[in-house]
């Protein structure tokens, strides 16, 4: 059984997404019902909402609708990452409040879409500090020129685990493998980040990849970060680019079939379980 530690539910009745504009492919309703009869039927057992850059004014509603589809019969939703914008002053109150919310595990402020600067100014940094010894993680989605950025980052929070998202975003399709696997390889010694396997079915040919495309990204992640630090997500429905949800699904247990049970136990949920405590 797996753990689906990425997963978006998009509901643009309820809230507002300015990104998708510019994704018409992935502007259009994701529920949490049709996630969950899929994901069912193939082997996922629990799963964790991770924020959708919805405007900044709607993050608590975000959280609040969670919560909703956290309480119906039977749900599989174990909690959320929830924006946030450690840049801004007025993170602490907004820390302090999501300390009492049940929901709420950890946090995320997309970076690849930002100016390299906004996770180096000492606002953003001491903000993300204040997690330390919290039980909340902070997600990292980078492109491989700034994990090396990122690395300073979480050496300033040694109290504090990260989360690496997509396997640090390779540029599969470019083929540029060289540069992003030397900083994967210097940002693994960092004993508190840990790696998520997600995503990459969307970064190479999404027509055209198979196994033998996506196994170097895969196997070299696996060998920085050890069968222990490392846990899978979807990027439902971001893997819809890929060939779905079934697909990750079905590839993720070919490229982990030769595994030792308790390695793939531990990918698959035993980590996960740790880090979250549920």
């Amino acid at each position: 059984m797996l753990f689906d530690t990425h997963l978006h539910l998009i509901y643009p009745e309820r809230l507002r997404y300015p990104w998708l504009e510019a994704v018409p492919t992935l502007n259009v309703p994701s529920t949490f019902a049709l996630y969950s009869q899929k994901a069912k039927r193939i082997g996922i057992s629990d799963c964790l909402h991770m924020e959708v850059d919805v405007d900044p004014l709607q993050i608590h509603q975000e959280t609040d609708l969670i919560t909703e589809l956290m309480a119906e019969p039977n749900s599989i939703l174990r909690g959320a990452i929830s924006a946030a914008r450690p840049e801004s002053v007025g993170f602490s109150k907004f820390l302090e409040d999501a300390k009492h919310n049940k929901t709420i595990k950890g946090f995320r402020r997309v970076l690849h879409t930002q100016d390299d600067a906004l996770s180096q100014s000492q606002t953003f940094r001491e903000n993300i500090k204040r997690l330390s010894n919290t039980g909340l993680t902070f997600d990292l989605c980078t492109l491989p020129h700034q994990l090396p950025i990122i690395a300073g980052l979480v050496d300033f929070c040694p109290d504090v685990t990260f989360v690496l998202d997509h396997c640090g975003v390779p540029d599969i399709r470019g083929g540029n493998l060289s540069i992003w696997k030397r900083h994967m390889t210097a940002l693994a010694e960092r004993p508190n980040i840990i790696a998520k396997i997600s995503g990459i079915v969307a970064y190479g040919d999404v027509l055209k990849w198979d196994l033998d495309s996506i196994r170097p990204y895969f196997d070299h992640t696996v060998a920085s970060f050890g069968h222990h630090r490392i846990i899978w997500g979807s990027d439902s429905p971001v893997c819809n680019l890929g060939g779905g949800l079934e697909t990750w699904v079905a590839a993720t247990h070919a490229l982990t079939a030769e595994w030792p049970l308790d390695q793939r136990q531990a990918f698959f949920q035993g980590t996960a379980r740790s880090i979250w405590a549920v």
